[in-house]
């Protein structure tokens, strides 16, 4: 039986990091992409060949749906050379940036950028990708406790995810005839560099966000990591269209 093969965007660092490893130690073998972190790509892959698995990395910008022509290609390419396959199995859209600004403040530069990377590139690169995602697969795109909750300064930003959570209840009624079950999974607070590394970095925040949780602490990357993997392992087959938030219980 062939080793199922995940793609994650924004698989260099952070939560997609995490996300592969996990998966590389479910035996799970691995595609990411990176923006411009060529080198923490390949120290990604490093990482999950010293586990035993198999990794390859692609350079991509999901900002830019005029590359997702190219991408594809190299996609199958990579596909055929490195796996010995020709689809791939499970697709993690995760790949983002955090802008923080009032509603007030938000400039159309910021917004575009956020619908770009957060909205319309998943939409547009998940399209471009069907032919290559086999009968049976899954999806799992990464939304944000911001979708439930608000906090001042991510107006815009959460708004994207709003969007994304909608999209994917689309997703999981369009793609189920052939048998691909979609999810949303809905991180909290997560200490990493996402954002400037606020919630990492900045104690006053770090302790205002442990305090609102009920488990008494902000996340880590390796939380997000093995829930997503959980949602792609055998737990997941009979989860469909489902909002997930992986928050620790922040805001109850």
């Amino acid at each position: 039986m062939s080793k199922k093969i995940a793609l994650i965007t924004g698989a260099s660092r952070g939560l997609g990091k995490s996300t592969a490893l996990h998966l590389a130690a479910q035996g799970v073998d691995v595609i990411g992409t990176y923006h411009s972190k060529q080198a923490e790509a390949q120290a990604v892959v490093a990482e999950i060949e010293a586990l035993g698995g198999r990794a390859h990395m692609l350079q991509l910008d999901v900002s830019d749906s005029s590359s997702f022509d190219a991408f594809s290609t190299q996609l199958a390419q990579a596909l055929g050379e490195v796996f010995q396959a020709s689809q791939f199995d499970f697709l993690v859209n995760n790949a983002g940036v955090g802008i923080y600004n009032s509603f007030a403040e938000t400039s159309e530069a910021q917004f575009d950028q956020l619908v770009d990377i957060h909205f319309k590139g998943p939409f547009f690169l998940t399209q471009k990708l069907l032919p290559l995602l086999a009968d049976g697969g899954r999806i799992v795109n990464v939304s944000s406790g911001l979708a439930r909750f608000s906090m001042v300064g991510y107006a815009a930003y959460a708004s994207m995810k709003g969007a994304i959570e909608v999209w994917t209840r689309y997703l999981a009624k369009e793609l189920g005839p052939r048998g691909i079950n979609v999810n949303v999974l809905a991180p909290g607070a997560i200490a990493t560099d996402f954002g400037g590394g606020t919630v990492r970095d900045n104690a006053e925040v770090n302790q205002m966000i442990a305090s609102s949780t009920a488990l008494g602490r902000v996340g880590e990357a390796d939380d997000i990591g093995a829930a997503i993997s959980m949602l792609l392992g055998d737990g997941g087959k009979w989860i469909n269209g489902q909002r997930i938030e992986a928050s620790g219980g922040i805001f109850l």
